[in-house]
């Protein structure tokens, strides 16, 4: 993992995670986060509802976001700010989630990047965002 700098930032600057949603990335998210509602975690619970089986955590998606400005854009070091978050469509377990960021706007004063976030599987758009990160500068 390299870190980019503010100073190595471009408006239209973007990269892009892939994760698999797999039974096993479901199980460790409930624990971590206590969220064990049974829409994600019972097959037969998850089958009365809308959904008519298990989905992820929409926050599951939402944390590969980090990841993704964790670990490449910019990476190690930028700090979160804010993120916005709209869930549009379930993930199911098997799912590929795809996740762009995509610099929108940069504050060369405060050292801050706003970057359009979203998260698709098979093309179709699963969550949208921005997010608001602060990023280090170059040392000098």
């Amino acid at each position: 993992m390299s870190a980019l700098y503010f100073e190595d930032l471009t408006v239209g600057q973007s990269a892009d995670l892939t994760r698999t949603v797999d039974e096993k990335a479901i199980q460790a998210f409930a624990d971590v986060s206590g969220d064990h509602n049974p829409v994600h975690l019972d097959e037969a619970f998850a089958a009365t509802t809308q959904f008519k089986g298990r989905i992820a955590h929409g926050m599951l998606s939402a944390a590969y976001i980090s990841a993704l400005i964790a670990g490449k854009l910019p990476g190690p070091g930028a700090i979160y700010l804010g993120q916005t978050l709209t869930f549009k469509r379930p993930v199911k377990i098997g799912d590929e989630v795809t996740v762009t960021a995509t610099i929108t706007s940069l504050d060369a004063e405060k050292a801050r990047a706003v970057l359009s976030t979203v998260c698709t599987v098979g093309g179709k758009v699963v969550l949208d965002g921005e997010a608001t990160i602060m990023v280090p500068r170059r040392p000098a």
